[in-house]
């Protein structure tokens, strides 16, 4: 749907929905914090009594769940084709879409049992919801694949396309990876570190992070790293308005090494600090170190540089 399309009077309307287990609750939550007021697991036949009235001053997110007694995808597309066709709504739809494998796996861990096969294998049920749900996927205005997003990356992707504030500022995600895992979805521009000294080679530094001041001062004796920290730095700062201008919200950075562990952390926390003192909201995600399950080693963030980097993500 082209956004920019849409009247200034109409009531903006997302129905959200997907299968069990993609994200369609935390996508509710997360257009709740962006805004809108949203409804959960409303039943379809009460939402044309919900939408009477006047429109409301406030964007309206209404979760559509295969478990509700009226729900089939026959429904779902008329009531949109309804609310396609009166002119004091903007209705889209934000589809939260998954591989089997993965709402299994989820399915398991939680040792919930699907809604469409409570006494079969999670399998089953999946496969039947995606089916069902088939038809309405294919009218989609906004399709978010989860099977590989966490919720704080649900959250960034959700918020790039709906966050509607007025006094929004785009927002930056600074990201560290390793290029043996994969880059991560979603980012907008990408740096590669591998380039500079690795403090991997160094015993003493081996066991530590880019969270770490000695690890940082490793990486940025380098010769090379100034220039391309300065450089980097004014790229970023140059882009920001530019997307802002462009009606962006959100603008994800990729920093990537070899293990993800050292220089590709050194750079995210540097430039974090840079753009946070110049007045830019900044969130950091370090994929490596979430996944490994590492923490700071003692005493680390006791430091100068430690209690800076505190302060500014709490400012952000």
């Amino acid at each position: 749907m082209d956004h920019d399309a849409i009247e200034p009077e109409a009531q903006r309307l997302v129905l959200v929905t997907g299968p069990s287990g993609a994200g369609r609750s935390t996508a509710i939550n997360v257009l709740e914090d962006l805004g809108f007021e949203a409804i959960d697991n409303l039943p379809l036949s009460l939402i044309p009594r919900l939408l009477d009235g006047p429109a409301r001053p406030t964007p309206l997110a209404l979760g559509l769940d295969v478990r509700n007694r009226d729900f089939s995808a026959f429904n779902v597309i008329e009531l949109i084709d309804r609310l396609t066709r009166l002119p004091g709504y903007a209705p889209e739809v934000l589809y939260l879409d998954c591989d089997a494998d993965t709402l299994v796996r989820r399915y398991s861990e939680t040792r919930r049992r699907h809604p469409l096969a409570p006494d079969e294998a999670p399998m089953a049920g999946v496969l039947a919801e995606i089916d069902l749900l088939a038809p309405i996927r294919v009218r989609a205005d906004v399709l978010v694949d989860t099977t590989e997003l966490s919720p704080h990356d649900l959250k960034a992707e959700l918020t790039r396309w709906f966050d509607v504030r007025p006094d929004r500022r785009l927002s930056v995600s600074l990201h560290s990876f390793s290029y043996k895992r994969g880059v991560p979805r979603g980012l907008d521009l990408m740096f590669d570190c591998r380039f500079l000294a690795n403090p991997h080679w160094n015993p003493d530094l081996r066991p530590l992070d880019g969270r770490d001041d000695r690890v940082q001062a490793h990486v940025a004796a380098d010769p090379r790293f100034a220039e391309f920290f300065q450089r980097t730095r004014g790229l970023v700062e140059f882009l920001l308005p530019a997307h802002m201008d462009e009606g962006k919200s959100h603008l994800a950075v990729g920093f990537g090494c070899t293990g993800g562990q050292h220089r590709s952390v050194t750079l995210v926390e540097k430039m974090a600090l840079a753009l946070a003192d110049a007045g830019w909201p900044v969130s950091i995600r370090h994929r490596e170190l979430e996944r490994r399950g590492m923490t700071l080693q003692s005493g680390a963030d006791a430091s100068p540089a430690g209690e800076a980097r505190a302060s500014q993500r709490q400012a952000s």
